[in-house]
């Protein structure tokens, strides 16, 4: 992806800016395009839906959320840079970034990019790959697995200390089919508890529902490392904290007095079903 040339429209300063380049479930790099013309707007509030937008890979066609991409500018603001969503059409009188940018006033002038699948010789919007399926909201799919052996019942460890719960978690990430399992030896300030091949696991021992805020952290821990973000809790979830793991697909878990973990959202109850 060609930089794009963004101006601040608090100090107009002029940078050089390239948006970020994900990889897809399916293993393409997935870039977001600029929306050339648009002007970049300052950053006041930050609203969970505005940190979001949703994007296709043009290998499969698989539309998934990605963070908003932001830039800072020495001057102190934070500068939201349009990009093309796939959900919602362009601005009026602004297009995607599809041939030679001009800057419009605090805009961004965008390099011309041809999409996978078209190009010279292919005629436009014959683009690799079928038509897209409805998409899950998440960024990271849970794993899945074929068909296999019915795994034998989870055997539950009694829950005495914090540290108990954490090798309950650990055990149970185990009996789903995660391989590779670590617990340090200490708790890293990024509060992530167990790591394993393809999943990031937090387990949250306070006498507390679990809110919102740590459902975001862990799922923006495994965002930025592509795997999967598993949450146990022993006192549950506030209502909120469900809602915003569902929009995320978090598998949510709260361990039982029997020190067994149960399914405590749908995203959950499909990682029980699937296993790793």
């Amino acid at each position: 992806m060609e930089p794009a040339h963004v101006r601040c429209p608090v100090c107009l300063r002029d940078h050089t800016f390239v948006t970020p380049v994900h990889s897809c479930p399916c293993g393409a790099p997935t870039a977001l395009r600029p929306v050339r013309g648009a002007p970049v707007t300052a950053v006041t509030q930050r609203v969970w839906e505005e940190c979001w937008v949703v994007a296709r890979c043009f290998a499969c066609g698989r539309d998934d959320h990605w963070p908003q991409p932001e830039l800072g500018c020495p001057c102190g603001t934070v500068l939201r840079v349009p990009v093309v969503h796939t959900e919602s059409p362009a601005a009026p009188g602004t297009e995607p970034e599809t041939g030679a940018g001009t800057r419009r006033g605090d805009g961004i002038d965008a390099p011309p990019v041809v999409d996978p699948g078209t190009g010279p010789g292919t005629e436009a919007g014959s683009a690799a790959g079928p038509e897209p399926e409805a998409a899950p909201s998440a960024r990271v799919p849970l794993p899945r697995a074929a068909a296999r052996s019915p795994r034998p019942p989870f055997r539950p460890l009694p829950i005495h200390t914090a540290r108990d719960a954490v090798t309950v978690a650990g055990l149970y990430l185990g009996w789903l089919g995660f391989q590779g399992i670590v617990q340090p030896p200490e708790r890293p300030a990024s509060r992530v508890d167990l790591r394993a091949e393809g999943a990031l696991a937090q387990v949250e021992t306070s006498t507390l529902a679990t809110g919102v805020r740590e459902i975001e952290c862990l799922w923006l821990n495994a965002l930025s490392e592509s795997v999967t973000g598993v949450f146990f809790s022993l006192s549950g979830y506030e209502d909120a904290a469900t809602r915003r793991a569902d929009l995320v697909s978090m598998p949510l878990f709260a361990i039982d007095s029997t020190g067994t973990p149960q399914p405590a959202n749908r995203a959950a109850e499909e990682l029980l079903r699937a296993g790793a």
